[in-house]
């Protein structure tokens, strides 16, 4: 079973360092790339995970490796920590990170498509592209840096939008009304909005209110849910769907979810 959900514990804190923050309403100060965060201590855990909303790091809970840093620490450079030895390993390191954090993200889609009975068509077509995928993760640090992610990601995505037709056509979702991939809908008015089987495949729904939608077999692959009102929504059997999607929208109890998340402690704190 591949690894696609983060373990802190087996990770050198990498999303702490590898990545740049700017000062926003996700996160509190600015800090570049290669430079630690105030708040990791020395054994790489967070300082203040608890607190992240509350002290302005919402950036931080509304984010998933999908398990790439345990792969970079433990597998890639084989449990050294970028601490402890050059600072060239560590640059190494921090370049290698995001490189292998879009292939954890690709193989989490590849994962969920091979669940899908409607995809089963291409079942054998995704199952090795899978396999290809996984392969390149282990590569080399050198390998790894020299991969052209943007290629690999485009063969992928034809599976993927394959899957996606194959999924929808059963809901409803070929009709041109239920295509709004790329739309912008930010700040829409959509409450309890027929939305079976729509293709939201990169739609910008920020602040959207669905209160109450019927999302049912959706395909949401890059769909911006930033603030988006998901209360009583129903979600059973969307797709494409990540956890750091559902952890930076808003819901409630009510709001019903596929089984491949989990409801987001905030909905209900």
């Amino acid at each position: 079973m591949i690894d696609l959900r983060g373990d802190c514990a087996r990770c050198f804190g990498l999303c702490c360092v590898a990545l740049p923050f700017t000062a926003s309403a996700d996160f509190a100060r600015d800090k570049p790339a290669g430079t630690p965060c105030p708040n990791l201590r020395d054994d790489h855990r967070c300082g203040i995970h608890a607190r992240l909303r509350d002290k302005g790091y919402t950036g931080c809970t509304v984010y998933d490796c999908f398990g790439a840093g345990q792969k970079v620490s433990q597998v890639t450079f084989g449990g050294r920590d970028w601490r402890a030895g050059p600072r060239a390993d560590a640059r190494r390191m921090f370049d290698v990170f995001p490189v292998v954090r879009q292939l954890h993200e690709l193989l989490w889609y590849l994962t969920e498509a091979l669940t899908l009975p409607a995809a089963r068509p291409i079942h054998a077509d995704l199952r090795r592209m899978l396999e290809r995928t996984e392969a390149l993760t282990r590569g080399t640090a050198e390998e790894l840096a020299a991969l052209d992610v943007p290629a690999h990601r485009q063969e992928v995505n034809i599976l993927l939008l394959r899957t996606s037709e194959l999924v929808r056509v059963g809901l409803g979702g070929g009709s041109k009304k239920k295509n709004r991939r790329g739309a912008d809908l930010m700040g829409a008015r959509l409450k309890g909005a027929d939305l079976r089987g729509a293709s939201l495949r990169g739609a910008y729904l920020i602040a959207a209110d669905l209160t109450g939608a019927d999302l049912r077999g959706a395909d949401l692959i890059g769909a911006d849910l930033r603030d988006a009102d998901l209360t009583d929504a129903d979600l059973t059997g969307a797709f494409f769907l990540t956890q750091p999607q559902l952890n930076a929208a808003r819901g409630s109890a009510g709001t019903r979810l596929p089984e491949s998340v989990t409801r987001p402690v905030h909905w209900t704190a």
